[in-house]
């Protein structure tokens, strides 16, 4: 192990500097300050004995040096390195990016997140011994590093002065599990690159990220789902059974898998950087909400990305301005930006300013499902009238795009989609002017199901001069009875909220709601028994009646700007 008291460490490869200059310009960064030497396989002890393992990046000017800690799952290769590590240690950061238990050479057995909270705080309990530490430390990263910051900051450490959060969860129960159904496709893709990721190298291994949604779509359609996990191989993944089995989210089972008392407590400077098509968005926003609300220093930024496509040059532009605002390597702190927010608005194709999200002033602007699939200005005025659409969970309605771990995630052209017998379509005419989404739209249905163990997809898209409707965003709702509830017979109202998003639907484009019994398998689908969903086998098809009168007016209302 390399002699931390007097730390020389090795030099970079060329092929490593070089990458690290091109990424720098390419993403128009700060100068670097000078070269950066790393001190490989380090070993950090745990209190129960194991040893983690981390490479350490140190500038080779005269330290000690503020420093950024990663706790990864997914290794310390040539791809963390040029991404994560060189764009703050060459501006002048020490780096430490570590392997957290069970991954990598570090010692103990992976458990997602479970260990996070101990190995954190003992890892900064290391820190304080390294002459090259300064005392100030910040914490960076995205989804999986994200977390381990907020597993950190559930007893944040005095020496905790920033961290740097990309679309990350703070809840892994409410990332799993949505009002009870399972993000099947992002588990499941999730689960496989974490069974299989030390034995491929990181060509082999994004490659086989791209492909997953293709490479699983026939174990996802095999029931029951209780030992997925298993017909994919690689090493043993036994959360994925144990998740099945606990559907409740307030079964005391999921505790282990938050750190939400840290977004609630933690005072600890946050940058949060998320996507409106990001598999955790609404963690994110969560987030900032309650940071803001509580007087913590927070800025948002919000980018049309999805989890696997965020903007890295964006986001490490913004981590290095934060950086330079809370640990300035030289004399006074940078300036803190005027607005603490900044989205970019689909659609509009721009990246805004502004002090807030949701922005204030805001007005509602309703439209009511009507006949022939349009979405009426004015409420309706028949005394009967109904749209019906039967879904069968054996033939289910198929998922595109949006929030998922996948290559087609984020926004695509619905149309196939919508030519489906299992889905419906309400529609404006073309806009006269445009019309701007920012924040959440609320869709109300009244709604007849002859079966109460069933879902309901909601989806918002845009639909252009050609007819492409692109989704803007969307929610799966399940209405099965909750434990110790009747099941619904006859006329229920279902209120839902989509996400937030920032989006502008353009003169002559028209907007569009999109009604269907499931998105598969994004979400594991409903098979309509009742079961366990773990353990069910057989799908019971379910008809819906989407009410459209004057008694019952299903709507769509969007808070515009």
């Amino acid at each position: 192990m390399p002699d931390l008291e007097a730390p020389v460490g090795q030099r970079l490869s060329r092929t490593a500097r070089l990458a690290g200059a091109a990424l720098g310009r390419r993403w128009r960064l700060p100068p670097a300050t000078g070269p950066v030497r790393v001190l490989r396989g380090v070993g950090v002890p745990m209190r129960d004995g194991a040893d983690l393992r981390a490479d350490v990046y140190l500038p080779a000017s005269g330290g000690p040096h503020p420093t950024v800690l990663l706790r990864t799952p997914y290794g310390r290769g040539p791809l963390s390195t040029v991404s994560f590590a060189l764009p703050y240690a060459a501006r002048g950061y020490a780096v430490v990016l570590q392997s957290v238990r069970g991954t990598f050479g570090s010692g103990g057995e992976f458990a997602p997140v479970v260990n996070e909270e101990h190995d954190g705080q003992d890892t900064v309990a290391w820190l304080r011994d390294q002459t090259w530490f300064d005392g100030r430390l910040a914490t960076l990263g995205p989804s999986y590093l994200a977390y381990t910051q907020w597993a950190l900051a559930l007893d944040p450490p005095p020496e905790l002065a920033g961290m740097v959060l990309w679309v990350g969860p703070h809840d892994l129960a409410a990332a799993g599990l949505v009002d009870g159904a399972y993000q099947l496709l992002n588990l499941a893709v999730w689960t496989e690159l974490v069974a299989h990721q030390e034995q491929f190298g990181p060509v082999r291994g994004t490659v086989r990220l791209m492909t997953a949604e293709r490479r699983l779509a026939p174990h996802l359609s095999r029931l029951p789902l209780t030992g997925l996990a298993e017909r994919f191989g690689g090493t043993p993944a036994p959360w994925f059974d144990e998740w099945l089995a606990h559907p409740d989210l307030a079964d005391p089972y999921w505790d282990r898998y938050r750190a939400t008392p840290a977004v609630h407590s933690s005072t600890v400077p946050a940058l949060l950087v998320g996507g409106w098509q990001d598999w955790f968005l609404e963690q994110t926003l969560y987030q900032y909400a309650v940071l803001r609300d509580r007087g913590v220093d927070v800025e948002l930024v919000v980018g049309p990305w999805a989890h696997l496509t965020i903007d890295t040059a964006v986001a490490t532009s913004a981590s290095l301005a934060w950086l330079a605002t809370h640990l300035p390597l030289d004399g006074a702190p940078a300036p803190a930006r005027p607005d603490r927010v900044r989205v970019y608005v689909t659609g509009a194709g721009e990246l805004r300013a502004m002090p807030d999200w949701p922005p204030a002033g805001r007005t509602e602007r309703t439209w009511f499902l009507a006949s022939a699939g349009r979405l009426a200005d004015d409420p309706p005025t028949q005394a009967c009238a109904e749209t019906t659409f039967r879904y069968d969970p054996m033939d289910p309605t198929p998922s595109v795009g949006g929030r998922v771990l996948a290559r087609g995630a984020g926004r695509r052209d619905n149309r196939r989609l919508e030519a489906r017998d299992d889905v419906r379509t309400f529609t404006t005419a073309p806009l006269e002017t445009p019309v701007e989404l920012l924040g959440g739209a609320t869709v109300r249905l009244f709604l007849t199901s002859d079966d109460p163990y069933a879902d309901v997809f909601l989806r918002l898209c845009d639909v252009d001069e050609r007819g492409r409707s692109v989704n803007v965003t969307d929610r799966l709702v399940r209405l099965d009875p909750r434990e110790g509830e009747a099941p619904v017979v006859g006329e229920r109202t279902v209120e839902a909220t989509l996400p937030d998003t920032a989006h502008r639907f353009l003169t002559g484009h028209r907007i569009r709601l999109q009604v269907s019994g499931g998105a598969h398998p994004r979400y594991a689908r409903n098979l309509g028994t009742g079961e366990p969903p773990g353990q069910a086998t057989r799908g019971v098809p379910v008809t819906h009646r989407i009410r459209r009168s004057a008694a019952s007016p299903s709507s769509l209302t969007l808070p515009t700007g």
